[in-house]
């Protein structure tokens, strides 16, 4: 890959025009990009983003690296040895920010049966360690961070991104799951220490694919937990389908219509569990039972 003029990018529904400044990122940005397709001749760019030094002096002195989209960055520098989780919390503010004509909702997607899966979770809930572990475990990685409803056809769209595991949950991981391609921890962050989880090859190739709605589900990890999956009332699936939103109080009635439609055709429950195994499990069972 080449700093100038950039790379265009395809990934989900969107894309991305990628210029790199930095040399540092790139072993690393091929091996967690490398099953995105290169659009040549592309028309319009979603975003046009940037990784670059922070001026001159910043390239010798203390290095940071500067995010940037359409030519101006969003928040402030960082280490520069923090390049990796800054591109890809970078993408996500891009998303959040001016994918409006979709409902977005902070949850992870995945699908089985044609049927999709939503995670919605506040930081804490376990949320990326349950998507991560379901991924290596026969269901379609959609996406880790965002669901994001068409509000024309109430499907979820595919955004197969690398999933960011903080502290404990990187350890988890890899005993959990020996098979998945994890990436160099990354200490002192923002996040504490933070490694990126390569998304399926097979999610990838079918990031064209949405998936209907099937189940909204609201985990919590808590230690020693037992593993209980509870139906939970439409009504106050609603209110946190709501709060977990990006936007929707911006997109009015839209966000309103679309919200409700989701509850409407989705088995709605709340998940506590300790041990991903049987979490993984319940959820299976949850899955075959659908007509």
């Amino acid at each position: 890959m080449h700093a100038r003029p950039g790379l265009d990018v395809r990934i989900g529904p969107f894309l991305v025009n990628l210029r790199l400044g930095l040399r540092e990122p790139l072993p690393l940005l091929q091996r967690m990009w490398h099953d995105y397709p290169l659009e040549p001749s592309a028309g319009i760019r979603d975003f046009h983003v940037s990784l670059d030094h922070n001026g001159w002096l910043r390239r010798w002195w203390r290095p940071q690296a500067r995010f940037a989209v359409d030519g101006r960055s969003p928040f402030q520098p960082l280490a520069a040895a923090h390049h990796f989780p800054m591109l890809e919390w970078g993408l996500n503010w891009c998303v959040a920010r001016r994918a409006h004509h979709l409902l977005m909702l902070h949850a992870a997607v995945l699908e089985r049966g044609g049927r999709a899966l939503v995670l919605p979770g506040a930081p804490g809930a376990g949320k990326s360690t349950l998507c991560t572990a379901l991924a290596h475990r026969g269901w379609r990685l959609l996406s880790d961070e965002f669901a994001l409803v068409c509000p024309q056809y109430g499907r979820l769209l595919p955004l197969p991104r690398p999933i960011p595991l903080k502290n404990a949950s990187i350890g988890v991981i890899r005993d959990f799951a020996p098979e998945a391609e994890i990436g160099p921890a990354f200490s002192g962050t923002r996040k504490g220490t933070v490694a990126h989880v390569r998304p399926p090859s097979a999610a990838v190739a079918r990031m064209d694919e949405p998936a209907t709605p099937g189940w909204l589900v609201f985990p919590r990890w808590q230690a020693g937990a037992e593993t209980r999956l509870e139906p939970l009332s439409r009504s106050d699936a609603f209110l946190l389908v709501a709060s977990n939103a990006f936007n929707y109080e911006l997109l009015g009635e839209t966000g309103f219509i679309t919200a409700a439609r989701l509850v409407e055709h989705c088995g709605c429950h709340t998940l506590s569990y300790s041990n991903l195994d049987e979490a993984i499990a319940r959820l299976g069972v949850l899955a075959e039972a659908a007509p």
